[in-house]
């Protein structure tokens, strides 16, 4: 495949939900299906592993200080990831076998903010299977701020993958202007969104990034049906009681340069859509506007951007 095309694969699947073992073997079959496909890169929605909290919504969860909310979040908590202690190794080590970059939603519990503080965090892998991102959602949204906590800009990069420049955020970070204009300005021209889940959120916002960018914007959304919850799930039966037969139904899609549709919103169907993008496109778009580069006035408007990793403790030893 030549340089200025890329491969790519949206994995539009369910988790095993809030089952962190169970949920990396099943991401770890879709990169080695993409890889046979000979993608060059692989997305995965909002959260994936080990998967959205759905419960939030269904359950009462603003109710303080009940045990069953409790319970539910430590389990939570129990299955999140912890990448520094090589919790990410088998999907890095898949990468560099196969030569595929990866995007990958996880719930992530860093150490670096003491290790029980849950982020929404969107890692990239690079073909070599290094980490080259780890970006905390901004501004959890809504009932998510019931679970997970605010990240910083540190995550706020792009990264080469052949002809492209690559970047991504978290669901409704995507309708936060400065959040994508920093990408823009590092030369973003491929943009990945990932989501929970829903054709409602995926079916506009995409094409408009990609109309405002002059980018391509690959958008990854998972599957969540109510069959989809384990049966060792703590409180199950109170999580099921209200609970939607479909509460994520998709909604992958992608959008060209022009905004114009290149594979439009696909709902409830699980497994890998995909496409082969043509850098070409970008630079055809970009003649007539540029939001960064010939149609910006920076000597009037200018974003500032703080990537500097938050924590709480500055040790000195």
């Amino acid at each position: 495949m030549s340089y200025s095309s890329l491969k790519v694969a949206l994995a539009q699947i369910a988790p095993v939900w809030l089952d962190k073992a169970a949920t990396l073997e099943k991401v770890k079959s879709s990169i080695l299906e993409a890889a046979q496909s000979k993608c060059e890169l692989i997305v995965f929605g909002e959260g994936l592993l080990p998967g959205y909290p759905w419960w939030l919504s269904i359950t009462h969860a603003s109710a303080w200080d009940d045990r069953i909310q409790k319970e539910i979040h430590a389990h939570y908590a129990r299955n999140a990831v912890q990448i520094e202690k090589g919790e990410l190794k088998s999907i890095q080590d898949l990468a560099k076998e196969n030569q595929i970059a990866i995007y990958l939603g996880i719930i992530e519990r860093p150490l670096d903010r003491g290790g029980h503080s849950l982020y929404c965090t969107l890692v990239y892998i690079d073909t070599q299977g290094e980490i080259r991102s780890v970006h905390r959602k901004l501004q959890p949204t809504y009932d998510e701020r019931l679970t997970w906590s605010p990240g910083d800009g540190h995550g706020l990069q792009v990264h080469a993958l052949k002809a492209f420049t690559v970047g991504g955020l978290n669901c409704w970070e995507n309708w936060m202007p400065l959040a994508r204009t920093s990408l823009y300005g590092q030369g973003e021209n491929l943009h990945i969104a990932v989501w929970p889940g829903a054709v409602r959120n995926t079916e506009n916002i995409t094409r408009m990034i990609a109309q405002e960018s002059r980018s391509y914007v690959i958008s990854v959304s998972s599957l969540m049906r109510k069959s989809d919850f384990p049966p060792h799930t703590p409180h199950l039966d109170v999580i099921l009681e209200n609970c939607p037969e479909v509460l994520a139904d998709g909604g992958s899609c992608i959008a060209g340069p022009d905004g114009k549709w290149i594979l439009e919103p696909v709902a409830h169907s699980e497994g890998l859509l995909i496409q082969t993008l043509d850098f070409n496109s970008v630079l055809e778009e970009r003649q007539n506007f540029d939001s960064v580069g010939h149609y910006s006035r920076p000597d009037v408007l200018q974003l500032k951007v703080n990537r500097e990793r938050q924590s709480s403790v500055s040790l000195e030893d």
